[in-house]
């Protein structure tokens, strides 16, 4: 038999966990406003620019290596270095410079 559960109120936050970056940048004084994420056509586009080149390389250098290694497994060893650089090191530079691109461009809507 078991014993019935003891009605607990829910725990209560110990700070907002509704705040956006947004937010906390308009709080700050002289902070720069915090662009919008970028479009999922745009991630596509972003993330394709950075996956296909690594991937055409990362053949193009192991296929001698593996030249007798069935399909699967050439490409567990290819995905497995191949979306660690993208991820840590291509992405956030390609995104970076996304950012700086769409902030030179409201720069020069806004002078002129």
């Amino acid at each position: 038999m078991t014993a019935p559960l003891a009605s607990a109120s829910p725990p209560t936050p110990t700070a907002p966990t509704s705040a956006s970056a947004a937010d906390a940048s308009a709080a700050l004084p002289g902070a720069a406003p915090v662009p919008p994420a970028p479009s999922i056509h745009v991630r596509a586009v972003i993330t394709w620019t950075a996956i296909f080149p690594l991937v055409a390389i990362g053949m193009l250098a192991a296929a001698p290596l593996m030249e007798g290694w069935p399909p699967v497994l050439r490409a567990l060893v290819l995905t497995l270095v191949v979306v660690p650089v993208a991820v840590y090191l291509v992405l956030p530079r390609l995104f970076a410079g996304y950012g700086l691109l769409l902030r030179r461009r409201n720069s020069r809507r806004t002078k002129g």
